[in-house]
């Protein structure tokens, strides 16, 4: 795995790139269109309002959006919301390409890189809501160092969220929630905000559900959902 998808400790946060050749047709679509779509990072800091060719009143980000079905459902009922997309693996990415297209979304921008190296290059309190659904729970306990949230990436996230922003995750695995709540509960930037059970196992209001959750429904798992406000 090259540099370029690696963050600075050398640890990859997600795993392989490809699973499978692409289809003539998506990989001519993702050729085509990724050069416009693509957040290119540059030299400075990267401000969300002028990556879209639509004026936007705010910007969301999502890491690691997996097939793309959450982030094209919030996509086009909020037009005037800017969206950033973060994904490694590249099916995903040319799966929402072409949704892209289909749809003539004018809101959604992508980062196909590890998202922290984007994050990073964001100004402070540039971010209305962050999504984190169902990552990769690495469950092993030497993979753990590997998880996507951790103190530092929480504080990255604090630093770009404006405040009252929100830090949504979602997750299948009990282990991974337990230790996201530890993080997050221990960080000065952010406060839970479910008052009661129903907060955090029912889903989002207009909620999309992705690939991985239906899987985890099919395999008997059932998700949480944990919100965090900047303060």
């Amino acid at each position: 795995m090259s540099d370029a998808r690696r963050h600075d400790d050398g640890r990859a946060f997600f795993g392989r790139r490809v699973s499978h050749k692409l289809r003539g047709g998506r990989e001519a679509t993702l050729a085509a269109l990724m050069p416009k779509l693509r957040v290119a990072l540059g030299d400075g800091a990267i401000e969300p309002s002028s990556l879209f060719d639509v004026g936007v009143k705010e910007a969301w980000l999502e890491i690691g959006f997996g097939g793309g079905e959450h982030l094209i459902a919030r996509a086009l009922e909020n037009p005037d919301v800017g969206f950033i997309g973060c994904e490694a693996y590249i099916d995903g990415v040319a799966r929402l390409v072409g949704e892209i297209e289909k749809n003539a979304l004018g809101n959604v921008r992508l980062y196909d890189a590890d998202a922290i190296r984007l994050i990073d290059r964001l100004p402070d309190a540039s971010i209305a809501r962050v999504y984190l659904l169902y990552p990769d729970p690495w469950p092993k306990r030497r993979q753990r160092k590997r998880r996507f949230v951790s103190d530092e990436r929480l504080a990255a996230l604090a630093r770009i969220l404006k405040p009252g922003g929100e830090f949504r995750f979602a997750t299948d695995i009990d282990d991974y929630a337990a230790w996201t709540l530890a993080r997050a509960l221990r960080s000065p930037d952010f406060e839970w905000v479910a008052e009661g059970s129903s907060d955090w196992l029912t889903p989002w209001p207009n909620w999309a559900s992705t690939r991985y959750e239906k899987k985890a429904l099919r395999e008997g798992r059932t998700g949480s959902y944990l919100t965090f406000r900047r303060v």
